[in-house]
């Protein structure tokens, strides 16, 4: 049943029926009471997927615009519900995946992988951290991790396991369950690194703003999180290859390299465009403030340069789904929450958590206790960005109520979700694409995961909440 289409759609309208029947809660008016419910069942909808997220949140949009102005004295009109395609997070994360697309189109892709492997790939471990310095390049502008790590990284470091005559049904430990593992490992912990190396990064940021009213620039997000993220991409490699052991130490690297960049031929010009751009938009991002631009503002010029240079044309932009689909239900996620917070409901649960969690002190424990809590809930997701949107403003909130220094937290929750989806093989959308290729059991995955996510814990409460104080006195960030 619990698979079952209709019985997921009727408990989303059982969700909105209960808000309609049962009387507000004091202190919330009932126009802000029903949308809290449309919204709750549009975050249960992402996790259920009775219908593709586009879908479930233009629902959502619709019920909440024929629910504002319905009652009187309503604070917001109907294109506030709108509001989110308006914001420059919706379309920063929307022109990255352009240029996501454009390292997978020209093949610049496949090229680094390739050279990376000629330069340093001589071992079995080794291919692990090329694996690193590949993810790490693509990362910046790759806000899809399914598409970097299951799109560019997995399909050649695939083909390399199967060069090495390790195969899923008969040999998946010569070299393949290293590997695969290590791949799903590395893009979990670039995906914090950069406020474009995932999704929802940005919508987290936004999410978070809008209860903390604190900004963060790419760069600021950039020089908290890339140490750590460093540090944990350094022993990582070394983490997958002590347990997922591989029997084949070294390999033919020339070889390999060798005949994947003379199938790829000469670099071509779209290539050497598309280096071009990357490197502008890297430095846009970083120097922005001195530009007197916003970080959406250098990526939709980024984009805008790839096609004036023709090194993607516009049916490339077209037939990218995933930077489509993203587009229409991270602007809607956005319109619905910023609804909802000028309707005063997170003042409203704010008020109502600080009177039930009032034994929460303002110390860096209450951060430690936030992100442990939020990397156990983020074990029950298999959607990153459905995480972000239903549990970041609750775990913000907490936060809030409690006092503890918000941009600490806030960097504490935003790194908190692409690590805490290392533990399990469903953790991102890249994890069953992987998995899928055979070579890998469930025990030393989650193993992996586990360790890989506990470090990182430890790495951000222990040597990342002084490093954030750090840049916060000296106004870094």
């Amino acid at each position: 049943m619990l698979k079952s289409k209709p019985f997921k759609i009727v408990i989303l309208f059982f969700i909105i029926l209960l808000t309609v029947i049962i009387p507000p809660p004091n202190g919330l008016a009932k126009e802000a009471w029903i949308l809290a419910g449309i919204y709750l069942a549009a975050i249960v909808g992402l996790v259920s997927k009775p219908y593709p997220e586009p879908v479930i949140i233009l629902s959502a949009m619709a019920l909440s615009c024929f629910t504002v102005g319905r009652f009187a004295d309503s604070p917001v009109k109907s294109t506030d519900v709108l509001s989110g395609y308006a914001s420059g997070t919706t379309w920063l994360v929307f022109s990255a995946f352009t240029l996501s697309a454009a390292f997978v189109t020209t093949g610049l892709g496949k090229r680094l992988a390739y050279w990376f492997i000629l330069k340093f790939g001589g071992t079995t471990l080794r291919l692990g951290y090329v694996t690193v310095l590949l993810d790490l390049i693509l990362s910046p502008a790759t806000p899809s991790n399914t598409a970097r790590a299951g799109g560019i990284v997995f399909p050649i470091i695939n083909s390399i396991a199967l060069a090495l005559d390790s195969t899923p049904n008969e040999s998946p430990c010569k070299a393949g369950r290293f590997l695969m593992v290590n791949v799903y490992m590395v893009t979990k912990t670039t995906s914090y690194m950069f406020l474009t190396a995932f999704a929802g990064n940005a919508l987290a940021l936004q999410l978070i703003s809008d209860i903390f009213q604190i900004h963060l620039s790419w760069a600021g997000w950039a020089i908290a999180a890339v140490p750590l993220g460093l540090l944990m991409l350094a022993i990582i490699p070394w983490i997958s290859y002590k347990i997922a052991r591989p029997e084949l130490t070294s390999i033919d690297n020339v070889q390999i390299a060798t005949a994947g960049l003379n199938a790829l031929g000469p670099m071509s010009g779209k290539e050497k465009g598309l280096i071009v751009v990357f490197i502008s938009a890297l430095l846009g991002w970083i120097f922005c403030r001195y530009l007197g631009l916003h970080e959406s503002s250098v990526a939709v010029i980024a984009m805008a340069g790839s096609l004036i240079f023709s090194i993607i044309c516009w049916n490339d932009v077209l037939q990218n789904k995933g930077g489509w689909n993203t587009l229409i239900w991270y602007g809607g996620i956005i319109g619905l929450s910023a609804t909802l917070s000028k309707e005063g409901f997170f003042k409203w649960l704010a008020a109502f958590m600080s009177e039930h969690l009032d034994f929460l002190g303002a110390g860096n424990s209450t951060i430690v206790m936030i992100v442990f809590l939020s990397i156990l809930v983020r074990y029950m997701f298999a959607s990153g960005g459905a995480y972000v949107a239903a549990m970041v403003p609750v775990f913000a909130t907490v936060g809030l109520v409690t006092g503890t220094a918000p941009v600490l937290l806030a960097l504490a929750i935003l790194f908190s979700n692409s690590y805490g989806g290392c533990i399990t093989h469903y953790g991102g959308a890249a994890g069953p694409i992987i998995f899928a290729a055979g070579y890998n059991d469930i025990k030393s995955w989650w193993t992996v995961g586990t360790i890989t996510a506990l470090l990182t814990f430890i790495l951000h409460m222990l040597i990342g909440i002084p490093w954030w104080n750090f840049l916060i006195q000296n106004n870094l960030i």
